[in-house]
């Protein structure tokens, strides 16, 4: 005696279920790459959340918002900053300084330390103060 199935499997590929996976991909990615494009106008950059200092770095150069330029807490020309870091930096090993600017600093200043920085390769560390 020969039993017949009733159901048979048809097997189709249905894509609904694969544009439901695509759509819903597709709004994840959308709403992802618009939160890591957020504009930074409204960050005050000297704060920071957590304060671990994990680098010691042997100089500090401290920038007021006036311009004026200070290497471990002496005030120095800023012609003569980057002949001055160079030069102390030569005998210590780590091969790294601090820079503390004030929130109200012009971003060139920074910038200008940033530029010593990468010309003679060393290390820079930016400090913040905790929230």
């Amino acid at each position: 005696m020969k039993i017949q199935r009733r159901n048979k499997a048809h097997p189709e590929f249905s894509l609904a279920a694969m544009t439901d996976v695509i759509l819903l991909m597709l709004i994840f990615f959308m709403i992802t790459s618009s939160a890591a494009n957020q504009s930074a106008i409204d960050v005050k950059l000297p704060q920071t959340g957590s304060v671990e200092d994990n680098i010691p770095n042997p100089m500090t150069v401290s920038v007021k918002p006036d311009g004026s330029y200070f290497v471990d807490d002496r005030p120095i020309a800023r012609e003569l900053v980057e002949q001055t870091i160079v030069n102390d930096l030569k005998s210590k090993s780590a091969k790294s300084f601090t820079i503390r600017a004030d929130e109200s600093t012009m971003h060139k200043d920074v910038v200008f330390l940033m530029e010593i920085a990468e010309k003679h390769k060393l290390n820079i560390a930016i400090a913040t103060v905790k929230e």
